[in-house]
This record gives C-alpha cells, sequence and structure tokens, in this order.
C-alpha cells in the first residue's frame, strides 16, 4: 500500500503500511463495507469533537464556580498525561483507534477547558474568540483544499513538515533550557517579534490541516480498513488542539499590548 507523508504525528508517512490485512477478501480487495469512507471519517470526527466540548465545558463550569484553579489543576493533569498515553497507544496501535480516540478527546477537553476559563477570568471573550477562529479556520481550509484551491504538492508537504518540525525542536529545547532558568523571552512576551512568531506557527498548524485533509482523502482512495476512520479522526483532532492552543498564545500576547 503507497505511503503518504504529512507532518501530523498521528497521520504520518507510514501508518498505511503494515494495515491489518484480515479484512481484505481474496485477491487482496478489501470487502466494500469495511473500507475506510470520506463521510465515516467525517461523522467520527464530529462525534470526537462532541466529546471533547463535553469534557471542556465540565471543567469550565468546575472552575468558574469558584474562579479557582486549585478546583480544575487535578482534572487538567489526569487530561494531559491520559492524552499523551493515549495518543502513543494510538500512533503505534491503529487498531485500537475506536477505543482511544474517543478517550483521547475527553482527555484533552479537560486540560482545553480548564485553560480556556483561566485564561477567560483575565482576558474576557478569549475563549470565544479562540475558538471561533478555529473552526473559522477548519471551514476555510476544507472549502479550499475541496475546491483544489489549495493544491498538496510534494514541495508544500516537504515545506510545512520541515517548519513543523523545527517548531517542535524549539518547543523541546526551550523546555528543556527552561528547567535551568533559560528562557526565551524574545518570542514569549508581546512584542511584535513574538507576535509575529505566534501567527507564523499559527500559520503552520493551520497549513497541517490541509495535509491532514488529504492523507485522509488518500487513505480512502487506497481502500483503507474502517479503523482508520477513527484513527483519521483522532489525526484532525490533534491538529485543532495544537492550532487552538497556538491561537491561544498568539490572543494572549495580542491582549497584553493593549
Amino acid at each position: 500500500m503507497a505511503l503518504f507523508k504529512t507532518s501530523n504525528p498521528a497521520l504520518s508517512d507510514k501508518t498505511f503500511s503494515g494495515l491489518d490485512d484480515s479484512q481484505y477478501g481474496s485477491g487482496g480487495i478489501i470487502d466494500a463495507t469495511a473500507r475506510m469512507t470520506l463521510s465515516g471519517t467525517v461523522n467520527k470526527t464530529g462525534l470526537l469533537l462532541i466529546f471533547c466540548l463535553a469534557t471542556a465545558l465540565y471543567t469550565w463550569h468546575l472552575f468558574l464556580a469558584d474562579r479557582n484553579v486549585a478546583a480544575v489543576m487535578p482534572l487538567m493533569m489526569v487530561g494531559l498525561f491520559a492524552g499523551l498515553i493515549l495518543a502513543m497507544i494510538t500512533i503505534f496501535v491503529q487498531k485500537a483507534a475506536p477505543f482511544t480516540a474517543p478517550l483521547y478527546a475527553l482527555a484533552e477537553g479537560l486540560v482545553l477547558g480548564g485553560i480556556s476559563a483561566t485564561l477567560e477570568v483575565r482576558y474576557p471573550g478569549i475563549a470565544i474568540q479562540a475558538v471561533s477562529l478555529t473552526f473559522g479556520t477548519l471551514f476555510a481550509l476544507l472549502f479550499l483544499y475541496s475546491s483544489r484551491i489549495i493544491k498538496v504538492t510534494e514541495k508544500l508537504r516537504l515545506g510545512i513538515f520541515a517548519a513543523t518540525g523545527g517548531i517542535a525542536v524549539f518547543y523541546l529545547v526551550q523546555m528543556v533550557v527552561g528547567f535551568f532558568g533559560i528562557h526565551f523571552n524574545a518570542v514569549n512576551n508581546s512584542s511584535p517579534l513574538s507576535i509575529g512568531f505566534s501567527v507564523f506557527v499559527v500559520i503552520i498548524a493551520a497549513l497541517n490541516l490541509v495535509l491532514d485533509f488529504d492523507f485522509i482523502e488518500r487513505g480512502v482512495q487506497a481502500g483503507a480498513p474502517k479503523y482508520m476512520e477513527w484513527y483519521g479522526a483522532f489525526g484532525i483532532m490533534v491538529t485543532l488542539v495544537w492550532l487552538y492552543l497556538e491561537i491561544l498564545r498568539l490572543l494572549t500576547k495580542i491582549n497584553n499590548r493593549n
């Protein structure tokens, strides 16, 4: 089966290699009812968003009840570590996606709800702005991709892959040196340079959605097994969580300048 490249770690270029072939019939042709479909992936993506929203709203209301971070911190930590573990399991055991992807969405909701509510107290309206921008970006890029205004070429894939990798390395280095009291204030304050950096990261995160769309479409064309619908939906969720957090970071910097 062909290999497809995307910078999303959940939808890597090796995802379709070594898939379970137990659903294939004679001649290596998978049964039509057991194939991954675009509509099935869209429906499952919608379900994951609902799961994420449900736990996010729960954490949100729990925090706003007394505006005490300590009230939601345990849930946020559980969501953070559970989400990381579930993501790793899903990436390495793709057949588990029908079970782990919904749990991942629930876990991420705990984290996003707590972070959003905390920032909402300091910057009223920031959460709805971030949500609107995230979904606006999702639908805009989906339209641009489906209408072929944006075409996924090998150069585009490599460019986004390199930029995403560079951002990941930078964040990792920043986290490590932070333990030694070294901080990159130039990209973490509200200066024009810092805001420009966040705009760049948001753009790269958004472009990852285009690669995810392309990846899922190619999976459908390749006749991937049905459980890959959950895996594709999981990949979209990973990118959306990253995009939402980066938009929140950008809006925070902008608000700090006002």
